[in-house]
């Protein structure tokens, strides 16, 4: 009995694990994309990439205007954070006539003429002058083989101690932050305000819209009988099989016809019907007990006080379904906008069209694309987490009779 008890924890805790980690790899990416939508641009572009935004630490020091940023430099012996003080100092970088593979970079003003002015002639033919150059404490005599530039790094509790070194090459001190501010930069762009109230209007219609039109159409399939109800009810079932891209023009004329070209109604009421929700709400109906709605006949309730106080609060699950199916698809709508909606016409743009035009506009801020990814985004992941518990129950109890 405990080796079964031991046997199944064991399972469990490995089926756990294994479902969690594949759970952290499906939402890396999302965390990336909110993480980077926090970033500066040059932090968007760090290599090797880092997942949490960070920028670089700067300190404030006595005799300078500005904050100096900090870097990790060696300082005798030991890598410490300095101050850059000053960036692009003069320098050489000096060698040993008989071992140039060592060289070092050291600034002009510390280097001085070696008595006796002796020069060398390098392996490529130059002439050089032999230096007295100040190494770690030493003074050796090198010739200069190239020349650079430093910055001048120092100790923020010792102005006086200085380190010089190539900045390109020096590591910065950063520190975890973020920045909000992308999000209102974004909103301000390309008119999203606008385009995320047009989005949000326009996918409430839809749902509502949806709900109200499958609600009455799976209620009269599954209810009420009378000629052809059946035949109707597989002719309307299988438009789903049409593909979208053979009723983009004669759809697209009949918006010319009444006028709604360019205009928000165009994304709305087209959309309000749907065969898909119809046979949804239509199987879940059928699973009603029909002696329940016969003793609501008898009592003489109607077919609407029937549909509104039976049968819709047993449909929650079906309903809840429906609603985050529509909202996802009637938020995240492309194809159709673009056909129908002018680029131009900013005003009735919506979310996803606004994105693409954000998409060649901040071309070179990829945080900023990312925070009007994760715009367009948060709603229909919150909705999904939300309702992810009515997918589980209307998948249990619909579809099951026919």
């Amino acid at each position: 009995m405990i080796s079964f008890r031991l046997s199944k924890i064991l399972t469990n805790t490995i089926t756990y694990i294994i479902l969690t980690a594949f759970a952290l790899v499906m939402l890396f990416p999302f965390l990336y994309m909110f993480a980077t939508s926090l970033k500066t641009p040059n932090d968007t572009f760090t290599y090797p990439p880092r997942l949490f935004p960070r920028e670089q630490s700067t300190i404030e020091l006595d005799g300078y205007n500005d904050p100096l940023p900090l870097y990790f430099v060696l300082a005798e012996g030991e890598e410490k954070e300095y101050a850059l003080a000053q960036s692009g100092v003069p320098a050489g970088v000096y060698a040993d006539p008989n071992d140039l593979e060592t060289a070092y970079a050291v600034p002009l003003e510390f280097v001085k003429p070696a008595i006796g002015g002796d020069e060398v002639t390098l392996p490529d033919g130059t002439v050089q002058e032999i230096m007295d150059v100040p190494v770690e404490g030493k003074i050796l005599q090198l010739v200069q083989v190239n020349r650079t530039a430093l910055g001048r790094f120092v100790d923020p509790e010792d102005t006086t101690k200085e380190v010089f070194q190539v900045v390109r090459t020096s590591e910065p001190v950063s520190k975890i932050t973020a920045h909000p501010e992308n999000y209102v930069h974004v909103l301000k762009m390309e008119n999203m305000e606008r385009s995320l109230t047009n989005t949000t209007l326009i996918t409430i219609f839809v749902v509502v819209g949806q709900m109200v039109t499958s609600v009455m159409g799976g209620y009269a399939f599954a209810r009420l009988r009378f000629p052809g109800r059946d035949k109707l009810f597989l002719f309307y079932l299988g438009t789903i099989m049409i593909p979208f891209v053979m009723l983009i023009i004669p759809l697209y004329q009949l918006m010319v016809l009444f006028g709604w070209t360019d205009k928000l109604a165009s994304l709305i009421f087209p959309w309000i019907f749907t065969a898909y929700g119809t046979f949804l709400m239509r199987q879940f109906f059928i699973t009603v007990p029909k002696d329940i709605e016969e003793a609501a006949l008898m009592d003489g309730a109607s077919r609407f006080e029937i549909l509104y106080r039976i049968f819709l609060p047993a449909a929650a699950p079906a309903l809840a379904t429906l609603a985050t199916f529509t909202f996802l698809y009637a938020w995240n709508s492309f194809f159709w906008p673009l056909v129908i909606i002018n680029t131009g016409n900013y005003e009735n743009h919506v979310l996803t069209l606004t994105l693409n035009m954000l998409r060649g506009r901040a071309s070179d801020s990829a945080n900023l694309i990312l925070a009007g990814a994760a715009i367009s985004i948060l709603p229909p992941f919150i909705l999904f987490i939300l309702g992810q518990r009515f997918f589980i129950e209307s998948a249990m109890s619909s579809g099951v009779k026919g």
